[in-house]
């Protein structure tokens, strides 16, 4: 860059997850380019912050401020931005082009930046599991994989994509053990969603907003890094294996979602996911939309097998369903696991949300017009667990089942009982995902027993 050259003014679209990533890989270091903001969307509560010194590095020495995603085309006119670029996930298509409209009629370029420019390459085999909308089942084949990596004496661990909804400078490296890990760093409800689980099943979960920083910790620890993605992300990490969800109870999603059409063409095993639950035409629909988009994939079916703690305690009984808050909002689902195990329990009556709604929760319904009988998870901040417990307690439901990964009873100070609805993955039928794990690795020379 010669003196004359001024360098490009950038804004990154974002929500707390990719757009820090990108920052990190291409812009933290790049004297051609300044990062002018960050705009946050889908999440509450994360616009007005600012990126910190300690993450943002020496050629910002006041952070970069994060703003509303509403006031993009007034940062582009006043800040004489160069280029946006789009860094979030699970949006349809038409929304992408919305934002790009913005950029443009502002006079900016619109930018993607690709996994050539943002994976980094870890010193160990990875396997990333991503999905074409989020709400698919991810989690649930990750842990399967976990499990199945340590019958062979492997050392797993498993790199979460981020969720730095706090204060940013605690959360730039994260490494989670034990529930009370969780506490100390004061999860948010959707957090302990994504971990807990792991936990559980005995695996380690890195994460935060330093990607390269956290894959090299978790590499020091693992002979295998499973990338659990959230939404329809691809992965930060170059991938030996990479497995996709598709889901067939939202078939033709698989190519209406950005980045969610992506992920699937870069497939190199595509998972049928909960076929035990959607109709026979919605698999084959979703099933030949994987084959013609990811022609040289493996095709595999699984089941999501869910499970009520105490089934007893629902049926005949009225019953107030908490779902994952993610799945529901922005995944477009209008009910998840927790409805399902109701249901098939014999609840005498599944009690509408909406009557007792309060707050955020009455604002989400709102927003959300799709959501009916399941309640969202939604505890981002403690006014939100507020809102969340007094929606519960003000239902004239029995009995609570819960649908979410995460222990709410623990965390909330809910007045009637609790009923936990698990699910897991599940194998149907051949090709089968494990014996195709072991060819594939071996195939790539990554260390598989």
């Amino acid at each position: 860059m010669t003196k004359a050259t001024k360098p490009r003014r950038i804004v990154i679209m974002g929500a707390a997850g990719r757009d820090f990533h990108n920052f990190n890989v291409v812009y933290r270091d790049d004297p051609t380019s300044e990062v002018v903001a960050f705009t946050a969307a889908q999440i509450p509560g994360i616009a007005d912050r600012r990126y910190p010194v300690s993450l943002a590095g020496p050629r910002y020495r006041d952070g970069i401020p994060i703003r509303d995603e509403r006031d993009l085309a007034e940062i582009c006119t006043t800040e004489a931005i160069d280029e946006v670029v789009f860094a979030y996930s699970d949006v349809e298509h038409t929304h992408v082009m919305h934002m790009a409209s913005i950029a443009l009629a502002a006079g900016a370029d619109f930018a993607l930046l690709g996994p050539r420019r943002t994976m980094l390459q870890a010193r160990v085999p990875v396997i990333a599991i991503s999905a074409v909308r989020t709400g698919a089942g991810k989690s649930q084949v990750t842990r399967w994989l976990s499990r199945c990596l340590k019958e062979r004496g492997l050392r797993v661990v498993a790199v979460r994509h981020p969720m730095p909804y706090g204060a940013l400078e605690r959360q730039a490296v994260q490494r989670f053990e034990r529930a009370m890990d969780l506490d100390a760093a004061n999860c948010t409800v959707e957090e302990r969603g994504e971990y807990e689980p792991h936990l559980a099943n005995g695996t380690p979960v890195f994460a935060g907003a330093d990607y390269a920083r956290i894959i090299d910790a978790a590499e020091r620890e693992a002979d295998v890094i499973l990338w659990d993605g959230g939404n329809n992300d691809f992965p930060f990490v170059r991938p030996d294996l990479h497995v996709v969800l598709v889901d067939p109870l939202r078939p033709g999603h698989e190519t209406t979602h950005h980045p969610g059409e992506a992920v699937l063409r870069m497939a190199d095993v595509v998972v049928v996911a909960k076929s035990n639950s959607a109709s026979a035409a919605a698999v084959r629909q979703v099933t030949e939309t994987a084959q013609a988009m990811a022609p040289k994939a493996e095709i595999v079916r699984g089941a999501s097998i869910i499970t009520l703690d105490a089934p007893d305690m629902v049926r005949g009984r009225s019953v107030i369903v908490i779902d994952d808050g993610p799945t529901l909002t922005h995944g477009g689902m209008g009910y998840g696991a927790g409805y399902l195990a109701a249901i098939e329990a014999g609840a005498s009556e599944i009690v509408d949300p909406r009557e007792s709604a309060v707050g955020h929760i009455a604002a989400a319904f709102d927003q959300y017009p799709h959501l009916g009988m399941a309640l969202p998870a939604l505890g981002y901040s403690q006014s939100q667990i507020d809102d969340l417990r007094a929606t519960v307690n003000g239902s004239r439901a029995d009995v609570v089942v819960s649908g979410t990964p995460s222990d709410i009873a623990r965390l909330i100070a809910i007045d009637k009982p609790v009923v936990r609805a698990r699910y897991e993955f599940a194998e149907v039928d051949a090709p089968r995902l494990d014996q195709l794990l072991a060819d594939i690795l071996q195939e790539r020379g990554a260390m598989y027993r």
